[in-house]
């Protein structure tokens, strides 16, 4: 049975310091927008040294990388990644404890260093690794990952309207993006788009997908200001609008469009996979919270001269969040093990993961607002936040109706 280590134990007694002292006090201009979370989202990562482990870690599989196209053959290393990385344990503790604070700040952080990042360390060449994975890994640069458009969030391949045309070696990008997690801000963006080959007799639908890396500021690419939305507002969302975009082909992820190395539709199916385990991790928080505030306030809270907590109906409420949070920290255990051991977590997995993780969070806070009663209606009361926060993982992601489709297909494959 997987338990947290002494040392992950003694990373989350830290982190909830750093959490006290350094997010708390923001939350109110964090989740106005006032306040992006990039620079919070630095000071974490270098008062406990993950820019620098990132970086070394990042320069030891460049080495790696470079011996492996000079020939030689390398011995097995037995060394494991990061602990920091979102599938670790050390990650799930990070993201877990964040989104019970602020969801929205831990999905920026998750976007960049986890979808951008791990798509170019996935499917970039050596030198796009290099060329944009150090600002990246550090949070110098901050990363967005587009694939959503208006009329297309679950149908996100079939659907998809934004393309390319080849022009010379060139590509020439139109369309929009939409939901774009980090994308006002974004320094570094991964667009996935159609290839338009000029041949009408081509369903769109079947077009090839492919995917590119976007700088700011480059001509005819606008990011639009942040939404205003229901919750998760720490983390900025955005559109992007392409207007003849000029793009060389060193931008061209994987510098090829032979699907066996540089397919758009693959490199996006990992993508999803990764991000819906981390919903596990982001609903633990959640659950955690929300747990943690019921307990404290069925104590404190009067009725009748009883605290509430003596009352039948509160303590099943009570028992209820207890077995969610059992059941997804279980999965989340489940993951951490899997990927420690090697062993891939499949997309249907990932979507059972996410379809129940998400409803269970959601489910426990809106319970958490019920038990508060008229308090917990009210904005001073953390509950309020976490329900709007926990309802947005039901959508984030790819919406829990689509999750039905992928875990089916898993058992019917």
């Amino acid at each position: 049975m997987y338990e947290w280590s002494d040392t992950d134990l003694m990373f989350r007694d830290a982190l909830r310091g750093f959490i006290d002292k350094e997010v708390k006090p923001h939350v109110d201009k964090l989740e106005s927008g006032e306040l992006p979370p990039f620079e919070i989202i630095r000071k974490m990562y270098a008062t406990f040294g993950m820019d620098e482990m990132a970086t070394e870690s990042l320069e030891k599989a460049f080495a790696k990388e470079e011996a492996r196209e000079r020939g030689e053959t390398l011995p097995e290393s037995g060394e494991k990644s990061s602990g920091f990385s979102g599938a670790g344990s050390m990650g799930v503790i990070l993201n877990s404890e964040l989104a019970g604070v602020s969801l929205g700040l831990v999905a920026s952080m998750g976007v960049s260093l986890g979808l951008t990042v791990g798509t170019l360390r996935s499917r970039g060449t050596l030198a796009q690794k290099k060329r944009w994975l150090p600002e990246l890994v550090t949070m110098e640069k901050v990363g967005a990952w587009a694939i959503t458009e208006p009329d297309s969030g679950s149908d996100a391949f079939g659907g998809m309207k934004s393309y390319v045309r080849r022009d010379g070696d060139d590509y020439i990008l139109n369309g929009q993006k939409t939901f774009i997690t980090n994308g006002p801000y974004a320094d570094v963006t991964i667009v996935y788009a159609k290839l338009d080959e000029g041949d009408a007799s081509v369903d769109r639908r079947d077009r090839k997908v492919l995917g590119f890396v976007l700088d700011k500021g480059m001509e005819g690419f606008t990011q639009s200001p942040a939404f205003k939305k229901m919750g998760m507002n720490s983390s900025p969302t955005g559109e992007l609008f392409f207007d003849n975009v000029r793009i060389s082909k060193d931008r061209l992820l994987g510098e090829t469009e032979n699907p066996a190395k540089g397919d758009g539709k693959e490199s996006a199916k990992e993508s999803f996979a990764a991000e819906r385990i981390g919903i596990a991790s982001l609903a633990l928080g959640i659950i955690n919270e929300c747990h943690r505030l019921c307990i404290d306030y069925a104590k404190t809270r009067k009725l009748w001269g009883k605290e509430i907590a003596q009352f039948q109906l509160i303590q099943l409420k009570l028992a209820e969040m207890e077995v969610a949070r059992i059941n997804v920290q279980n999965m989340v255990f489940n993951a951490i093990e899997r990927t420690a051991a090697g062993n891939k977590v499949t997309l249907a997995e990932a979507s059972a993961m996410k379809l129940y993780s998400s409803r269970a969070a959601t489910e426990v806070a809106m319970e958490a607002v019920q038990l508060f009663g008229g308090n917990g209606y009210m904005a001073e009361y953390k509950v309020e936040q976490l329900a709007r926060d926990a309802k947005s993982l039901m959508i984030y992601a790819g919406s829990n109706e689509i999750q039905v489709t992928h875990i089916a297909k898993g058992l019917l494959a």
